[in-house]
């Protein structure tokens, strides 16, 4: 319920991709906003005010003379009781009457009428390839973003025309998701964050590795998190089958090493380092460039190990970060004595704050319960989902940077 209290004006113009706005209704309305729906006439020529009425539990508005507002006046009432406006989908057209100022019908003139200083616009542009990317349209987008709109980009893909290129609508999670961050507190606006995250997969053989059941959500969750705080967040993912969070730079590596040389060159540019990432700590001594097959004989194949690069004591020995312009945060999962353990670690590691999580029972689940361990002491975060933990640890890192 990331959107609890919130009252979303979500416009449509026409364009095929309002088939996409029935579903963004739904999921903004489950993430708890209310959604009040205004439609263009031509946007009624793809998708009936009937069908957004019965989505979004409210009368849908079309007209700026509109016989239920008592004063008539509806371009004042509904831009006045909005947190946001929503574009979605948005028109070459319309993007063009946003630019001109023109208010000649009901969702462009409660977008002129609206309080800029306390109603923000989101767009959300869908048009055909060539429409996208003509120099009028790139000129309006330019324009409308000096005026203060939130430009929520577009995809690149198949178009209903049969052509292929950007100009497509984000899809309705993408959209909700870019609503949801734009509430979000900026605590780390102008910032360089860096997260480890998944396990990493030690070779054996071409076919066999060692690696752990880390599921890599809570690392995920703390670069969707820093990137809705405001950061330029990158990524190092091992071996994990999750959708990049928007917005986040992804770097996919397999191997500890492989982490720890994505990790060396990224660090240097970043404020923050979060190390989530389960790192194995050993890999063989050497992989076979074959699969090793059972012959029969009842043997055993003798494994020998050595110890795998420390990722987290690496960056945080750094220059850098003993000069204090990166500020490492390590994390502890643990099967037992998860206090005494973390403690050893952050001091270990050299780090100013340590994240512990009983990891077995947290590997592969959507909530969580951390223990902050700096040198003052504990503090516990509670159990709740990934992401408002992530949210909770991002804002408590932010704390820590401008204090």
């Amino acid at each position: 319920m990331d959107l609890q209290g919130k009252h979303i004006v979500l416009g449509l113009t026409g364009g095929v991709a309002c088939f996409k706005s029935a579903e963004l209704c739904r999921e903004l309305i489950r993430q708890g906003a209310t959604v009040q729906v205004v439609m263009t006439e031509a946007a009624a020529q793809f998708i009936t005010p009937v069908t957004m009425q019965a989505l979004s539990g409210r009368p849908v508005y079309s007209s700026q003379w509109d016989a239920r507002e008592g004063n008539n006046m509806p371009h004042i009432n509904l831009s006045r009781e909005a947190d946001a406006i929503v574009l979605a989908p948005c028109s070459a057209d319309f993007i063009a009457r946003l630019v001109q100022g023109r208010a000649d019908e009901l969702l462009s003139l409660l977008c002129l009428a609206r309080p800029i200083e306390r109603v923000p616009l989101l767009v959300a542009p869908a048009m055909n390839r060539e429409m996208w990317a003509h120099p009028a349209t790139q000129r309006n987008l330019t324009q409308l973003q000096a005026d203060g709109a939130v430009l929520l980009g577009v995809a690149r893909g198949d178009q209903a025309c049969g052509e292929t290129g950007d100009g497509r609508m984000l899809e309705a999670l993408e959209i909700c998701e870019e609503v949801i961050a734009f509430f979000q507190p900026k605590s780390l606006r102008g910032r360089r964050v860096l997260v480890t995250a998944g396990p990493t997969f030690e070779a054996i053989d071409p076919v066999r590795g060692i690696t752990n059941h880390s599921s890599g959500k809570m690392g995920f969750a703390i670069a969707r998190a820093a990137r809705e705080a405001g950061a330029d967040v990158t990524l190092v993912a091992g071996p994990v089958h999750l959708p990049t969070p928007r917005g986040v730079r992804r770097l996919n590596v397999v191997s500890a090493r492989d982490m720890l040389a994505a990790c060396e060159p990224a660090a240097q540019s970043a404020d923050v380092f979060i190390a989530t990432a389960a790192v194995a700590d050993w890999r063989p001594a050497s992989a076979s460039d074959q699969k090793i097959k059972k012959d029969g004989s009842g043997q055993t194949p003798q494994l020998s190990f050595v110890e795998n690069p420390d990722i987290l004591h690496a960056v945080a020995q750094s220059e850098r970060a003993q000069r204090g312009d990166l500020f490492c945060v390590g994390f502890a999962a643990e099967s037992h004595d998860l206090v005494a353990h973390a403690q050893a670690k952050r001091a270990r590691k050299g780090v100013p704050l340590l994240v512990g999580n009983i990891g077995p029972a947290a590997f592969g689940q959507d909530d969580n319960q951390l223990l902050l361990v700096d040198e003052a002491g504990v503090h516990e975060l509670p159990r709740a989902s990934k992401l408002n933990l992530a949210r909770q640890l991002v804002a408590d890192i932010a704390r820590r940077m401008a204090g």
